[in-house]
């Protein structure tokens, strides 16, 4: 039956948050414990990545994903690290789209700047003025439970911002209420030499 299935497609959804979460709770220690084993990345490989892991259930809510990329910026990065970041701003970003919505995920260099830069933007709610100072703070979320009773853990956002400052990177928000919120990461260019940019190495979970 149509509440059948619908019951499996959320129970799917369920046990994969639930990975996501456990995924987030060691994200940092991992960081800190391995924050040397970084090597030039190429941005644009890791949004694809990392995009294909989400591509079933941004269908499922009726998102649609559009990609902007602007050259091919490569940053010194732990892959797994700004990877498992990444995939939590797309789940935050998915969840704040109640009933469907766009993402749009960018890559953009910027070599006057010597930046390179990842942006996750969502059509969502977005996320009151008054909140927006608070939403880096451990166990603070802007999440209300939904009609099954899941809410956010309050985790995610604490401990991306810890990772990606352990890379040297920045991690911004901009957010207004009705239109949406944009997170965007950003990391030194890599300097890479002669043709290496081909040999960039990607070591992502699999």
């Amino acid at each position: 039956t149509d509440e059948a299935t619908r019951e499996k497609a959320f129970t799917k959804i369920l046990n994969a948050g639930q990975r996501a979460a456990k995924i987030t709770t060691g994200m940092l220690s991992y960081a800190r414990n391995h924050s040397e084993q970084k090597e030039p990345t190429d941005l644009v490989q890791l949004v694809e990545e990392v995009l294909v892991l989400v591509e079933k259930d941004m269908q499922i809510h009726r998102v649609n994903v559009e990609t902007r990329f602007e050259g091919r910026p490569a940053a010194n990065l732990n892959a797994n690290q700004v990877q498992q970041v990444l995939l939590n701003l797309i789940i935050n970003a998915r969840q704040a789209m109640d009933g469907g919505g766009r993402l749009v995920v960018g890559v953009l260099a910027n070599e006057e700047a010597n930046t390179a830069e990842i942006s996750v933007r969502d059509s969502g709610s977005g996320i009151p003025a008054d909140q927006l100072q608070k939403i880096f703070q451990p166990f603070y979320t802007t999440k209300k439970a939904d009609s099954r009773g899941q809410g956010g853990t309050g985790l995610g956002l604490s401990m991306c911002r810890e990772v990606i400052e352990a890379h040297q990177g920045r991690i911004r928000v901009e957010s207004k209420v009705g239109e949406g919120t944009t997170f965007t990461l950003r990391f030194p260019l890599a300097l890479v030499e002669g043709d290496a940019s081909s040999d960039l190495r990607m070591h992502l979970a699999s």
